[in-house]
């Protein structure tokens, strides 16, 4: 999987992320516009630099990819969290 950049943003495919959320394609648009899914854009640091990390949020889910600066994902996480 790869992320694009448009305009210094990352930009994922609805294809690619519904299911690591465990939601259809079709329901991202209307999930995130709704609010019930949020998202987080991090830029490494240091050691870390030209990396990018992208965390979504979704009831209790989150999903964690850290991308090479190419946008190549080099890992995934998923954990249950307790909403705040």
């Amino acid at each position: 999987m790869k992320i694009a950049m448009k305009d210094g943003q990352p930009v994922i495919d609805a294809v690619d992320l519904g299911p690591l959320l465990g939601l259809e394609p079709a329901a991202m648009q209307d999930g995130m516009r709704r609010g019930e899914i949020t998202s987080r854009y991090e830029t490494g640091e240091d050691e870390d630099a030209g990396r990018f990390r992208l965390t979504f949020f979704y009831g209790g889910t989150r999903l964690r990819l850290t991308c090479a600066e190419d946008g190549t994902v080099i890992s995934r996480s998923k954990a249950t969290v307790v909403p705040r």
